[in-house]
């Protein structure tokens, strides 16, 4: 029995906080550090705030080791926000004969969305769609790298480090040439192994998955781009006039950054980034060794290692049999619907697929102890055990 009766929350997002962390807000809820107010309640002005929101960026630069020329941000609308955000802060460089490039890898629904976004700028820039993963495939996978076409002198490369809905993850980033503007969106897999900071412009990701609860939108950009924004670009989103007022140009998500940043130190404080990326490494393991034994009755939606996420791990459940499969809208079959049922009376929730793929998607983020996954995968062999294959479905 999970403390307080919790359950263990497999949903993508919003998604677990650590408990640790969740117990520190509680205790701090009704009078932080005697100063007799709620966190929620303090003027983002106040000297009392202003050190938690300072707080809370010198946590994170510790955890990713940010070097000193990026400034972090804390701002909101979400990584769909920033799809709009990042291609008015980018090409609106020195004026040229032609209108800039912005360079796309397109590997599932989010980077999909972020090139909607960018196509609405078409009077600005052009978008080049570099690589494509053909996700509707029975075995999606990232074209090899010498394969792209990317574009000499683009504005920027964009791409998705961790898709979500497909489970689809660069588990190695790439390497791009000299002098790329190199901008990712890392909502889903933020804070979630070591990186190399210093190898990108622009890092973007939305807090609810790793970082905290939903409000706060993380943006880590070097210096040197903070000169380029369209002047169609709105203030709030504009990354050189929050970084010159600190994050402070509007009021800032104040009560979700300080979530923030406590979880930043509960990870500093459990090891860093080594150790996050151990134990991840270490419940993907577990789930991927349950289903590969499965004999087939449960089969991953990206077969192909290189490129599974560690942190979305999406499969299905056709309990091996594919000639009778039947679907219904969310285009799960009846041995999923059943499992769904089945996992939520044993308090294991939200593991159902996004709509698009179906299926049942394990969200394993940070916060989700190796407990659950334990769970989850005893639960698994046990379903299989009591629903065999028979002509009419689940017995």
């Amino acid at each position: 029995m999970q403390k307080y009766g919790r359950i263990f929350n497999f949903s993508a997002g919003p998604a677990m906080i650590p408990l640790e962390v969740l117990e520190q807000a509680r205790d701090q809820m009704m009078n932080y550090e005697e100063t007799g107010q709620c966190v929620m309640e303090m003027s983002h002005r106040s000297g009392e705030y202003d050190k938690i929101f300072k707080d809370s960026q010198q946590a994170l630069r510790d955890l990713l080791r940010v070097p000193d020329n990026y400034h972090i941000l804390f701002l909101q609308g979400g990584g769909t926000l920033m799809f709009a955000a990042v291609v008015m802060n980018l090409v609106g460089g020195p004026k040229t004969d032609k209108k800039p490039v912005v360079d796309y890898l397109l590997t599932g629904d989010w980077s999909q969305k972020a090139i909607d976004e960018a196509r609405q700028y078409d009077a600005f820039c052009d978008v080049n769609i570099a690589a494509t993963v053909d996700t509707k495939g029975a075995n999606p996978i990232i074209p090899p790298q010498d394969t792209w076409k990317l574009t000499p002198g683009a504005a920027y490369v964009h791409f998705t480090s961790n898709e979500t809905i497909k489970g689809i993850n660069f588990n190695e980033i790439p390497t791009f040439p000299p002098d790329t503007v190199v901008v990712c969106d890392m909502s889903s897999d933020f804070i979630s192994r070591r990186i190399d900071v210093s190898k990108f412009g622009v890092i973007y990701a939305g807090a609810q998955k790793n970082a905290g609860p939903a409000g706060t939108t993380i943006v880590i950009v070097r210096n040197d781009l903070l000169n380029r924004s369209l002047k169609i670009c709105p203030s709030a989103v504009n990354f050189k006039k929050q970084a010159d007022k600190g994050s402070m140009l509007n009021t800032p998500p104040t009560y979700s950054v300080y979530i923030s940043g406590l979880c930043f130190k509960y990870y500093l404080k459990i090891g860093g980034l080594e150790a996050v990326e151990r134990q991840k490494q270490d419940k993907a393991q577990l789930l991927f060794d349950t289903i590969t034994n499965s004999g087939g009755y449960y089969e991953f939606i990206v077969p192909d290692i290189r490129y599974r996420s560690l942190i979305n791990v999406t499969f299905r459940c056709f309990a091996g049999d594919h000639q009778h499969v039947t679907e219904n809208k969310d285009k799960m079959t009846p041995f999923e619907i059943r499992l769904i049922e089945c996992a939520k009376k044993e308090k294991l929730k939200n593991l159902k697929g996004h709509v698009t793929n179906g299926g049942i998607r394990a969200s394993l983020y940070n916060a989700m102890p190796i407990e659950g996954v334990r769970a989850l995968c005893q639960f698994l062999v046990k379903f299989q055990h009591d629903n065999p294959l028979t002509q009419e479905g689940p017995k």
